[in-house]
């Protein structure tokens, strides 16, 4: 019988990282195969078509359309400058003219005689990648990006706010159960990404945001302080987009849950490293988990596989992702093959685990995740 394989979290001290570095548009990639790359690096650039303005020029002046073309002063192409004028009557006798200003900085992009309608376009937007992660460029994409590749320590998280960001590793508390406050984070916390413990509290976001933290890892956060920090309440579709200049990786769940030890004692023996981080979260279809990695110094060692090909196996490390013991973590004892009776009078596989507290609990292999190290 095949096993059940329930995807979960990569906590790993070795493993192969690949990341697929694109641009949005087609452009310049600005690496090539076998080239050694830092996180801050960029290694593709393109240029967004900046947006567009429509003036109903002819309007403007009180003319046909068609008599638009005579009436411009500025014509396309040509770049313009805000509340310059680019189309003028000729008024009576030289006098009682009429002046269309353009309302924004760009060019012109069309004139039309038929409708009398003048197209503005606002300068395009440089858009960059980065690297993000130092390691090597294994396949460059022409004129699409890149990919990288490096040996790190990884530390997935269940969710998080923020975009992608590096810093140093700072952990400022003494173990995984202590909640992260505003004390612990100050001047020495500037540029870092900040290692807290069971919980970071709202006072210690909005501090770590004032003293331009980069980033904090934490076992868990309260939905009012992402409401409070972010001003509304965070959708759970995707996130990633959040601009408060902090991203956040919460490694357990909502509501104060103890960091798990494997995680807390890799972060905190990875102190002083830079670290590439990613709040990213989708929990839909195309899973994207936030993330923590740390390239290796040596890359030559052995590689510790975060994949657990054979799925669910007794001693397997999991967190319980349903109520009424959400959030905790266990080990399999037992993995029953005959299908058992749970209370919507399904009939499921099931599992027992042992909680960290020593109790044994029975339930639905999907309401598991495997924390992979």
């Amino acid at each position: 019988m095949a096993h059940a394989y329930t995807p979960g979290l990569k906590v790993t001290e070795r493993t192969r990282v690949i990341k697929e570095r694109r641009l949005p548009l087609p452009g310049d990639v600005l690496a090539s195969t076998g080239q050694k790359v830092s996180g801050n690096d960029i290694v593709a650039r393109t240029e967004l078509p900046g947006n567009v303005t429509t003036l109903n020029a002819a309007n403007l002046l009180g003319v046909p359309p068609e008599d638009i073309m005579g009436m411009m002063i500025k014509k396309i192409g040509e770049a313009i400058e805000k509340d310059e004028i680019i189309a003028q009557s000729k008024g009576f006798f030289g006098l009682f003219k009429s002046a269309v200003r353009s309302p924004i900085k760009g060019t012109i992009e069309s004139i039309s005689e038929i409708t009398g309608q003048v197209i503005l376009r606002e300068p395009p937007q440089p858009v960059e990648v980065t690297a993000y992660i130092d390691g090597d460029v294994t396949e460059v994409f022409p004129k699409e990006g890149v990919l990288v590749e490096t040996i790190a320590s990884m530390v997935q998280g269940i969710f998080g706010i923020g975009g992608e960001t590096r810093g140093e590793l700072l952990t400022v508390v003494n173990s995984p159960d202590e909640v992260l406050t505003a004390k612990e984070i100050d001047e020495k916390c500037k540029g870092k990404i900040v290692i807290g413990g069971s919980l970071v509290e709202f006072s210690a976001l909005q501090k770590a945001k004032t003293v331009e933290a980069k980033g904090v890892v934490a076992g868990g956060v309260e939905d009012e302080s992402l409401k409070q920090f972010l001003g509304y309440d965070i959708g759970v579709a995707i996130t990633g987009s959040e601009k408060e200049g902090v991203t956040l990786v919460v490694t357990e769940g909502f509501g104060k849950m103890r960091m798990a030890d494997h995680a807390f004692k890799l972060l905190k023996s990875l102190n002083g490293k830079i670290a590439s981080i990613n709040g990213a979260t989708q929990i839909r279809a195309g899973v994207i988990r936030p993330e923590v990695i740390v390239p290796c110094e040596d890359k030559k060692g052995e590689i510790k596989s975060s994949i657990r090909e054979s799925g669910l196996e007794i001693d397997t490390t999991v967190r319980i992702i349903r109520q009424p013991y959400f959030g905790l973590l266990g080990k399999v004892v037992g993995l029953p093959v005959e299908l058992q009776l749970i209370e919507t009078e399904s009939k499921v596989r099931v599992l027992e685990v042992e909680l960290e507290n020593g109790k044994r609990v029975t339930l639905p292999r999907a309401n598991v995740e495997i924390i992979e190290s």
